[in-house]
């Protein structure tokens, strides 16, 4: 087990996980200094392709933003999505960790729960490859959208979900859109971290997509908290440009490379 995961570890029932997604070297950079987690996540099919679901974005686009993030990433833990249909199996599951983690440097990968691929985990663990889970609403094996844990046999399944994803080795497991008092019930049920996005402030940390805290993504459900509008600032300054070309203000002679 590395350092990271390590340190990640010992935060439980101490100090509240932060964790965001970057897809870019840029946007990576500042979210080290405050994050003690940063995922690039199959999310950029939606926020960054405009695909309508997770499920087209493939192995070298994840890899392309891996490198760019972590070519910024000091502090934080590194964590990357493996897309749908890289998981398969052990075999295949075990040679696409493998090639991530040798182009990228990250520190571990995530994949997402189908209540069956628990011996995969097992399988990536051994081969000395952090893993993350991933319950509740799962994207690549859902269609539908709906909060879960509400009923008492849905929670039993999700607790028993959570206990096999760390039987098998995970370090972590994101809670996505699981009630507060089936989150609350995970979180104490095992030793590993919980990270939730839509699942309570009973986890031991939380995640959420950058682009939509930032107000870029136009994605503005009821558990997402909007902390600035990028939208708007890049919009005037996006106009003013466009007006200083269009008056002849710019370029000045202030901004001439040479002669006048």
């Amino acid at each position: 087990m590395s350092k990271k995961v390590k340190s990640l570890l010992l935060k439980k029932n101490k100090n509240k996980i932060v964790s965001l997604t970057a897809y870019s070297k840029n946007i990576a950079k500042i979210l080290d200094k405050y994050c003690d987690i940063v995922l690039v996540g199959d999310s950029m099919a939606n926020v960054l392709y405009g695909m309508k679901n997770t499920h087209t974005i493939n192995l070298d686009n994840i890899i392309q933003h891996g490198i760019s993030v972590s070519s910024a990433i000091n502090k934080s833990l590194l964590v990357i999505d493996m897309p749908k249909g890289t998981y398969n199996n052990s075999s295949q599951a075990r040679k696409n960790a493998k090639l991530i983690i040798k182009k990228t440097k990250c520190d571990a990968v995530k994949i997402e729960s189908n209540n069956k691929n628990y011996q995969i985990i097992k399988e990536l663990v051994k081969n000395n490859i952090p893993v993350m889970g991933h319950i509740g609403f799962t994207p690549q094996f859902k269609k539908k959208f709906r909060v879960e844990g509400k009923k008492n046999n849905e929670a039993k399944k999700l607790i028993n979900e959570a206990k096999l994803i760390e039987q098998a080795g995970a370090f972590g497991i994101v809670l996505e859109c699981i009630t507060p008092s089936t989150a609350k019930a995970i979180t104490k049920s095992v030793k590993i971290v919980t990270i939730g996005i839509g699942s309570s402030s009973y986890c031991d940390g939380q995640i959420l997509v950058t682009d939509d805290i930032l107000g870029l993504s136009g994605f503005y459900p009821k558990f997402v908290k909007r902390y600035a509008n990028l939208n708007s600032i890049i919009e005037k300054a996006v106009k003013k440009y466009s007006k200083d070309i269009k008056t002849n203000t710019f370029p000045n002679k202030t901004n001439f490379l040479y002669g006048r």
